[in-house]
């Protein structure tokens, strides 16, 4: 059985773009017909630039090769043009098709994926949701009204969710670290007091940041969060700067977790040695697949660290973070999004059942791909997945976060 085929398929979900603005999603055929399906979560350059980039990777060093050969494949992308270090754009288009190979061998060998890298440790894995907006809810005030967060916060809690993501601190600037501004603290304040008295013991409180701040600043916010008990601190200043993060980590007391924006064992290495964080976030279509993953959570449990795989993304990247996360030991939990986009480009293969993720049973990923949706939303913008602001912090007039990924700005 020999990779033969290759098909990139750049789907949008619609407004208002929960899980980013588009989804690459990688179809993989082998010379035997059996179609395997991936997605890569690299967000640097635009989705036609990616895709040559994923055609590239695919023809250069997977074509023709046996999909069991991953760690060979791994070795030529990683070590490609003479770098032998990690490279986030190749190593995320590396990672879609990897997953698209496990895919493969466990529909051609009837088995899931999970039970391909170590067999099934857990029989479920504990899932958890970002607040959105309810249906009522005004969407641009959302961001900023506690009442609303504790509300959504009740919803999740009610649908068997027993941990609620949240992140009230913005703005996300290309800046670099920023110093909080102090209406941004207690802002911040102001929603872990809100959930925490809404959903009490019931939840745990996942505060994120996303990079957002200065070493300083990162500690002046957690010392300010803390009596609220979050179980993470969720990458408390830019992801680069891992001995600084270990300073936040030691100085505030809420455990740190951070890998969202990390590739390959080599990034996440010195956050483990430099005990920057508790919890490592990797999101599968960017660390390097799941078998480099595996390698990850492995290197973690030596560090008695966990790993709660991120999601800002589509189902097919999800359900490699599950079969994951069904293998290993120190699974904390998984990220999930239940749009009804998301479900339906899966067909409902894979759900979240009383806040568990029950270990899929069918081969490979588990999931049914609904090919003719991914075509039928096609992404038409010019706008990367995600996107950092460039103004700088507001002192004087406050800072609002809009989730989600708006496509009115360019009518699609």
């Amino acid at each position: 059985m020999k990779l033969q085929d290759l098909d990139v398929i750049v789907t949008a979900p619609p407004a208002p773009g929960w899980g980013g603005r588009y989804w690459i999603l990688v179809k993989v055929t082998t010379d035997t017909g059996v179609v395997g399906w991936g997605e890569c979560y690299a967000s640097s350059v635009g989705p036609e630039a990616m895709r040559a980039v994923i055609q590239d990777v695919f023809e250069r060093h997977m074509q023709g090769q046996n999909p069991e050969d991953i760690e060979l494949m791994f070795r030529r992308v990683y070590s490609s043009g003479f770098t032998q270090r990690p490279d986030l754009t190749v190593m995320g288009a590396f990672s879609g098709l990897e997953i698209a190979c496990w895919d493969i061998l466990g529909k051609d060998r009837d088995r899931p994926v999970y039970a391909l890298i170590g067999g099934r440790m857990n029989e479920r894995v504990r899932a958890y949701t970002y607040l959105y907006p309810l249906p009522h809810h005004d969407i641009a005030a959302f961001w900023t009204s506690p009442e609303m967060a504790a509300e959504s916060a009740l919803d999740c809690v009610a649908r068997g969710y027993t941990a609620i993501k949240f992140d009230p601190a913005g703005p996300y600037t290309m800046r670099g670290g920023h110093m909080p501004a102090m209406t941004d603290i207690s802002q911040s304040v102001a929603f872990c007091k809100a959930i925490r008295d809404a959903v009490r013991d019931k939840a745990d409180l996942l505060f994120g940041t996303h990079g957002q701040f200065t070493t300083a600043g990162a500690i002046r916010l957690g010392q300010a969060i803390a009596p609220y008990s979050p179980l993470w601190y969720e990458e408390p200043i830019p992801p680069d700067a891992v001995e600084q993060m270990a300073v936040v980590a030691r100085s505030v007391g809420i455990p740190v977790a951070t890998g969202e924006r990390l590739t390959t064992k080599a990034e996440f290495a010195p956050v483990l040695r430099a005990g920057a964080a508790a919890i490592l976030q990797p999101a599968l279509g960017r660390a390097g697949g799941i078998w480099e993953t595996k390698k990850i959570a492995a290197m973690a449990e030596v560090y008695n660290a966990q790993i709660a795989p991120h999601l800002y993304a589509g189902p097919v990247e999800w359900a490699a973070n599950i079969h994951l996360a069904v293998s290993i030991p120190n699974i904390l939990m998984c990220e999930c999004i239940g749009t009804p986009f998301h479900d339906q480009l899966i067909k409902g293969s894979i759900q979240v059942e009383d806040g568990y993720i029950p270990a899929p049973t069918a081969p490979g990923l588990g999931m049914n791909v609904n090919e003719d949706l991914a075509r039928a939303h096609p992404y038409a913008g010019s706008d990367l997945h995600l996107q950092m602001q460039e103004a700088p912090c507001d002192y004087a007039n406050g800072n609002a976060f809009q989730g989600g990924a708006p496509v009115d700005q360019e009518g699609t």
